[in-house]
């Protein structure tokens, strides 16, 4: 009798074992079971927060489950990125991230409650917005290869307008000042209707920013686009040609967005995410709409968002650090 009841004994621990053992991942393919945060690190209505609530609407329907976004801006969106950092690694909170807090801010910051590489799970890349770089119309230089001669024959007597202080930007300004072997003033705005504004005015040279504020204006020949920092022409602006076209090779610089999620949640919610999204950003109506933006939509597997984010951070420091760009 007490064989059996050993036996039995053995046999309850045996099942329970297997059990345990399967609990995870059923429970993570069930997911998700109830409402999911998609935190934006920015204000309302910014283009970051645009394209998410497009994405949550997507991921709603495929998932059955409301996809709701909450805003939540400051510190360069640090504020928004350690609160994902901080949360519980189940899938329900998802962080919406740009540039900054997914790589360049760990390089500006000196005090930050979170490091994008070690507290966050790449999900997706979902776009790149190339910047652009802009001139007075009345500037006595039609292309960036004309700027830069220009600029080389007048050290410091031009002057460079950027959305901030450690924005796109303002390294991309800092890049290509490296890159082309040039000097000009820099001075720093509060966003791009500022900059707009001081263009068309004349009281700056150029400017360097994010695409979709300027096009407008550049089409209507207000003021003069001089490139695009992107590895290829933008079918919205197809005569203006790339920083790379213009005689600096391999010269890059956007705006990106990017899916991330904590450390710690499980691969399969990770990869049923990556799916959804870029289904998503195949259809023509999400890649028209970006374009709308000033985005060149992305896509790919976690393991190409890590790459891409390392060979952004590669790029960014040594520029980051001659700058001496600290918060």
């Amino acid at each position: 009798m007490r064989s059996m009841n050993r036996r039995a004994t053995a046999l309850g621990l045996l099942a329970a074992t297997f059990c345990l053992a399967h609990a995870a991942p059923g429970h993570s393919q069930t997911w998700p079971t109830h409402a999911v945060t998609i935190v934006v690190p920015f204000t309302a209505g910014t283009t970051s927060d645009v394209i998410a609530r497009s994405l949550a609407q997507e991921l709603s329907a495929k998932f059955g489950q409301p996809f709701i976004v909450e805003n939540k801006g400051g510190a360069g969106g640090n504020i928004g990125a350690a609160s994902v950092a901080r949360a519980a690694p189940d899938g329900y909170t998802i962080l919406f991230a740009t540039t900054s807090q997914a790589a360049t801010n760990k390089l500006m910051y000196k005090h930050m409650e979170y490091d994008p590489q070690r507290d966050f799970a790449p999900v997706v890349l979902v776009g790149k917005a190339p910047v652009i770089v802009t001139a007075r119309p009345d500037a006595p230089y039609n292309s960036l290869a004309e700027f830069i001669t220009y600029a080389k024959a007048n050290p410091n007597k031009v002057t460079g307008g950027f959305p901030g202080n450690g924005t796109l930007g303002h390294i991309t300004g800092e890049l290509l000042a490296s890159k082309a072997g040039i000097e000009f003033g820099k001075t720093q705005y509060r966003g791009a209707a500022a900059i707009l504004a001081d263009l068309l005015g004349g009281h700056i040279d150029i400017g360097m920013d994010s695409m979709a504020p300027y096009v407008s204006n550049v089409r209507e020949g207000k003021i003069k686009a001089l490139a695009i920092a992107s590895s290829k022409r933008w079918s919205v602006l197809p005569d203006v040609p790339t920083v790379a076209e213009s005689g600096l090779p391999g010269f890059e610089a956007s705006v990106w967005y990017a899916m991330l999620v904590p450390a710690k949640v499980p691969s399969d919610i990770v990869d049923r995410l990556n799916a959804a999204t870029n289904v998503w950003l195949k259809d023509p109506k999400t890649q028209e709409s970006l374009v709308s933006f000033g985005s060149e939509p992305a896509g790919g597997s976690p393991a190409d968002l890590a790459a891409f984010t390392q060979s952004e951070i590669d790029k960014w420091s040594p520029i980051i650090k001659d700058a001496n760009i600290t918060f």
